[in-house]
């Protein structure tokens, strides 16, 4: 195994960033302002990620029940999920976006992305990330370290690209491998990496080699095919190919694997993968499982997502997915009008109905004694959509479905990144010619991911119900968490979009069924933490327990604002805890303090970084002078250049914003490598 010496030095401009921020709001930009207002897709020309687009939220229902009971009861209640892990809400990378996500090599790891990682995994405990997708059907890997310029570890192919996706090949180094590996030296992430099978008569285990070697323990699994039931419509499969066809193609990877000196560890691979384009009972009928018992860690099926992966021959591929939005981005497919699709994510049936085709396989798997995983998700096939991946509603969706997933016996879902030019994101680095002067913009499914990581905790031993709360009505779902047998946490949605507060529910929460004096008995107070906007509709500036990590290139990983818990009293002699949940708004209650600080015991460790890769053309603004500026103005239009060695023709930027300063720090990561470059 390499040696690794790791070194970081503090160089943000400002320390105090760390203890508090104050955010001086535009007019109309207030975090919990309702903004509705609709902007014409056809009008932005950007990136898909930063993309202004609002739509109009769904209309307030009339009929709402806005008080209802719920009641948990310690013991082994029926419907309880299998054990679910802290890491259960995990992330999906496509191959060719790793640098671009996590760093340029193993000695230049992103701190934003640290940064962001460390607080979930304080959340959490543990991570996991798996990083495949079209792009690793074809990557090969050429063993030079050196083999492309500027220190990079992989390049795409682009004069390649020759099947219906527009997947480029891909040709990455060792160094791409030991990328991962630094990061898991830094912070409990496991990986699952994906491995070509395009040609199983040339099979490459480069990948799974060089995994071993560089992850150690922290490879969990190798995905063997992605998405194998397409492969025919791909044009990489001879029509007729079915289930039986992969299970023996699997068997090949199986002996080669076992063949392999320098595959060590065998039982790895992930199977079947696939979408609904098969029947999945029919791969189970083949005796997938038993046939292969020894080698799979896994079970694991997909809702793919990204670009260009449900376009086959002008069909946009659905399977049961909340929608796509393909002939928007791609010109293939249905139509779809964004405005009309959004009602659809604001429902607990859209989770029901993504958990649904799977109920069978999850109870299968426990009889097999296998987890079973969702690979790869997100909000929309082909990119996600517009006003609706990226704004509030998305946050209260995915944990939604999370939580559905979990209570369906999932032992993991992973949400899917792709590059600028998509909608639905976790959160994305800044174009790379823009990354001295912007930063991260964090999207709202990585809300979602603190919101579950604190809800299904770092145990290893809760255990999800859904409680069909307030008679079932789907705008209101709720969850319970137990541990060991005792409900420790619940969880509270609401989906409606009502700024006036008229739509704010309460939850009257009993435990024990409201004994008094007993134990497990109603406390006497709750802790409530909430996830918050103005409305589903707001892009940006959400507020998790009051901390946010603000709007398009605002941050560096690091939560601004202090945290704020509710203590809610609750009423002994009623045995009843009433928790208002705002219209919208998740509400996370802690029925113990042990259960608040089992999960969110210790702050989240903050990366500092010794790199700067422009020492000029960067200013600060004394904060004084900021605040009392009318920084929503244009400065009379007059414009001047900050380009090294240009003239500035017009009026002084200092005539309108004085105390302007220089500084030299730029927070990009370094992580520097002893002994071998890599």
């Amino acid at each position: 195994m390499v040696s690794w010496k790791l070194a970081f030095g503090l160089s943000l401009s400002a320390q105090a960033f760390v203890q508090g921020v104050t955010i001086h709001h535009v007019p109309g930009q207030d975090p919990f302002a309702a903004t509705t207002a609709t902007a014409a897709a056809a009008a932005y020309t950007g990136a898909a990620a930063y993309d202004p687009t609002t739509l109009t939220p769904p209309p307030v229902p009339t009929n709402l029940n806005k008080n209802f009971q719920l009641s948990v009861i310690p013991g082994g209640v029926p419907g309880l999920s299998i054990k679910v892990p802290g890491r259960f809400f995990g992330f999906s990378v496509e191959m060719s976006v790793v640098e671009h996500l996590f760093g340029k090599n193993s000695t230049f790891i992103q701190v934003p992305f640290l940064n962001l990682m460390a607080n979930i995994l304080s959340r959490s405990g543990s991570f996991m990330i798996r990083v495949g997708g079209n792009t690793q059907e074809t990557a090969e890997v050429t063993h030079d370290f050196d083999a492309f310029p500027n220190g990079r570890v992989m390049e795409k192919d682009l004069s390649g690209v020759t099947n219906p996706t527009q997947t480029p090949p891909l040709l990455i180094t060792p160094g791409y491998l030991a990328l991962l590996g630094n990061i898991s030296s830094l912070m409990n992430i496991d990986w699952y990496l994906g491995i070509p099978f395009f040609d199983v008569a040339n099979l490459k285990l480069d990948i799974v080699e060089l995994g071993q070697q560089y992850l150690g323990k922290h490879l969990i699994g190798i995905e063997v095919g992605n998405e194998p039931d397409f492969y025919v419509s791909h044009g990489h499969r001879a029509e007729g190919y079915g289930p039986p066809n992969y299970v023996d193609e699997f068997g090949q990877v199986v002996s080669a694997m076992n063949n392999d000196a320098n595959a060590a560890n065998r039982k790895l691979l992930i199977g079947p993968n696939v979408d609904l384009n098969w029947n999945i009972q029919d791969v189970w009928d083949t005796g997938f499982v038993d046939r292969y018992n020894e080698n799979l860690v896994a079970l694991a099926v997909e809702r793919s997502v990204l670009h260009l992966s449900f376009l086959i021959f002008n069909q946009c591929r659905l399977g049961r997915y909340p929608t796509d939005n393909c002939f928007a981005q791609f010109g293939s497919g249905t139509p779809r009008n964004a405005q009309d699709e959004f009602p659809k994510y604001l429902t607990h049936q859209s989770g029901q109905d993504m958990a649904g085709p799977y109920l069978a396989s999850t109870a299968f798997a426990q009889t097999k004694g296998k987890p079973f995983l969702m690979f790869e998700t997100n909000t929309a096939s082909c990119g996600g959509f517009a006003g609706i991946s990226d704004v509030f509603g998305a946050a209260l969706w995915a944990v939604d479905y999370a939580m559905t997933m979990a209570h369906s016996n999932f032992s993991g879902i992973m949400f899917h990144f792709g590059g600028q030019n998509v909608f639905y994101n976790p959160f994305t680095p800044p174009p790379t010619n823009q990354s001295a002067f912007h930063q991260w913009t964090v999207g709202p499914i990585y809300y979602s991911a603190l919101v579950v990581a604190e809800a299904i905790g770092s145990s290893g031993n809760a255990q999800v119900i859904d409680l069909v709360a307030n008679g079932g009505e789907l705008l209101t779902p709720a969850y319970a968490i137990y541990e060991n047998g005792q409900p420790v946490r619940m969880l509270l949605v609401n989906f409606v979009d009502d700024p006036s507060g008229n739509s704010d529910i309460t939850a009257s929460i009993s435990v024990g069924g409201g004994q008094t004096g007993v134990p497990g008995a109603t406390p006497a107070s709750v802790k409530v933490k909430y996830l918050r906007a103005g409305s589903v509709s707001q892009k940006g500036n959400y507020t998790w327990a009051g901390q946010t990590w603000g709007d398009h290139f605002f941050s560096d990983g690091r939560p601004v604002g202090e945290e704020q818990i509710e203590t809610v009293n609750c009423d002994q002699n009623a045995g009843v805890c009433n928790i208002p949940v705002h219209a919208p708004s998740v509400a996370l209650v802690f029925l113990s303090d042990d259960a608040q600080t089992e999960n969110n015991g210790q702050p989240s460790t903050t990366f500092a970084t010794t790199a700067r890769t422009k020492t000029f053309n960067t200013a600060s603004v004394d904060d004084a002078v900021l605040a009392t500026s009318n920084g929503d103005k244009d400065a009379g239009s007059k414009l001047g250049s900050t380009s090294k060695g240009s003239a500035n023709t017009a009026q002084g930027i200092s005539a309108h914003l004085p105390g302007l300063s220089v500084v030299l720090s730029l927070a990009l990561g370094a992580v520097i490598l002893s002994g071998k470059r890599w």
